[in-house]
């Protein structure tokens, strides 16, 4: 059998965990996940009438509250690879009504849009998923207008001591212990913790979105540093 390459890798993860990916996520991140994104969402200040992107969408709740602040005047596009995740997305918006709101079948490395298309694009918990994090920022940086912002949500190295020795034991071993109960997918959780380990720190980080092109980045910690906000200007 090949080496599965990390795109085959995490498009198998993500194709078969997607039934149970929600409420998994807020287990993991102890309910957290949902005020991090929602004081993102209050710093983005998102007009209504915009257009967003929301790269890397999977089940489609940061791709919701973009359309819900977009109002039915603006337009989101979620996109994302795996088209299991993308069905309970269509779900989502369906029971919602968001018209507003267009789910696209699409590769982060690779965005099917022009240059200088949107107001906001966004990326939550997706950008350590990728085969390459410039590539990906990059193309975020080329669709983004003149003026936009790029937000990128993601786990990161906690800087607290003490805290980021229990979060790599936490995320190693009971981590894909929930997995297992939950989702019955221990390989596949064990691969999420892998891919955050794995991410840059929020410095590091910082600098490669400046190297991608962006004017200048904001950070953010969240819960110890356990996930980081970067929000990048294109001037």
């Amino acid at each position: 059998m090949h080496e599965q390459s990390k795109e085959e890798r995490v498009h198998h993860v993500f194709e078969k965990i997607y039934t149970k990916y929600d409420s998994m996520n807020s287990i993991i991140s102890f309910q957290r996940h949902v005020a991090w994104r929602k004081d993102v969402m209050k710093r983005m200040q998102v007009k209504k009438g915009s257009k967003a992107l929301d790269v890397c969408c999977g089940t489609g709740d940061w791709s919701i509250s973009l359309a819900e602040a977009v109002a039915k005047e603006g337009t989101v596009i979620g996109l994302d690879f795996s088209k299991n995740m993308l069905s309970i997305a269509k779900k989502k918006q369906q029971e919602l009504k968001l018209d507003q709101l267009e789910l696209v079948h699409g590769n982060a490395m690779e965005l099917p849009f022009d240059d200088n298309t949107f107001d906001y694009v966004t990326i939550g918990f997706g950008l350590r998923n990728v085969p390459d994090y410039m590539t990906v920022l990059k193309e975020m940086y080329r669709v983004v207008k003149p003026g936009g912002k790029v937000l990128c949500l993601e786990t990161s190295q906690p800087t607290l001591i003490g805290f980021r020795q229990g979060y790599y034991l936490y995320f190693r071993f009971i981590m894909p212990l929930f997995g297992k109960l939950f989702a019955k997918s221990y390989k596949e959780y064990s691969w999420l913790q892998e891919s955050a380990k794995d991410f840059p720190g929020k410095t590091e980080l910082k600098q490669m979105f400046l190297d991608a092109g962006f004017s200048h980045v904001e950070m953010k910690s969240y819960t110890g540093g356990v996930a980081a906000m970067h929000m990048g200007f294109k001037k």
